[in-house]
């Protein structure tokens, strides 16, 4: 496999050759940074992580060099953060027993540009190599731009997959930005309950982020205890743990929908639904 930037990596945890590694992957998560797919994809980690048939996959696109930083690792430059930051990816890729994990070590410049197709073409080596049942990615309505760059690169090679080579399900996830929003009727519920454990011991790894400032481990499992508990004010909770999910598969199957557009019609069913509710009080 040939991938663009001199320093990507593919780490196969339990060793197996890679071309067979990647032929076994049955679910692909697509993030921005390392973490990402700990926060955003754990459903599709947890699905996998006991099986003898489904395997998750990881693809982590960004270098780390922008990492915050405080704490014991204030003084760190950005080589050494990047390698702390690949490490503390790898590791986790172990902890949750990874089928192949890879690192394509773009700067964040390289992934929010328009006119550079190289992540796009990396990807879609990746998915022509893996050719996953179910891919977990960033939601379009994420506020982080790199996080956006990411999505629209996977969407994109996706598209160029021959149609029976393009996944089946396309989720777009909550990282920078819950889907609280989102109507309940488009909301994809990623249970995830009952393994609180091992979301623990995988978010953990990231001590570069956690001592330096920002407790994402304890963020994210709060906010899949919120939406567990608020997703339904009728009734009593039927998980404790709950991810929110877009699906993205039309964008997919249909190369020709405006990606825009189709995120603002659901923000604008979000706006109808408030704008209802208010007038129907007001009479």
């Amino acid at each position: 496999m040939r991938l663009n930037q001199p320093s990507a990596e593919i780490f196969i945890p339990d060793q197996t050759p890679i071309a067979e590694a990647l032929e076994r992957i049955t679910h692909l998560g697509i993030g921005a940074h390392q973490d990402d797919l700990e926060f955003m994809a754990f459903h599709g980690i947890l699905k996998c992580f006991a099986s003898q048939d489904l395997w998750f996959g990881g693809v982590t696109c960004s270098d780390g060099a922008g990492s915050s930083r405080t704490g014991p690792y204030a003084a760190f430059n950005d080589s050494e953060m990047m390698a702390i930051r690949r490490q503390e990816q790898n590791t986790a890729a172990k902890i949750g027993n990874y089928g192949a994990m890879f690192q394509l070590d773009y700067p964040s410049r390289v992934i929010k540009s328009p006119s550079d197709t190289n992540l796009k073409n990396d990807l879609l080596e990746i998915l022509t190599a893996t050719q996953p049942e179910v891919v977990y990615t960033h939601n379009p309505a994420d506020k982080h731009d790199t996080h956006i760059g990411v999505t629209i690169a996977a969407i994109q090679a996706m598209r160029e997959l021959p149609q029976d080579q393009r996944p089946g399900q396309v989720i777009g996830c909550e990282v920078w930005r819950n889907l609280d929003w989102l109507p309940d009727d488009k909301k994809i519920l990623m249970d995830v309950s009952g393994r609180d454990n091992l979301a623990a011991a995988i978010n953990g790894v990231f001590d570069s982020q956690i001592a330096g400032g920002k407790r994402y481990d304890l963020a994210i499992l709060g906010r899949r205890a919120a939406n567990a508990t608020f997703f339904d004010s009728h009734s009593t909770d039927a998980a404790t743990q709950v991810i929110f999910g877009i699906d993205l598969t039309p964008l997919v199957a249909d190369p020709t929908t405006d990606i825009a557009d189709f995120i603002c019609s659901l923000i604008d069913e979000f706006h109808a639904d408030v704008r209802k509710k208010i007038t129907t009080r007001l009479g």
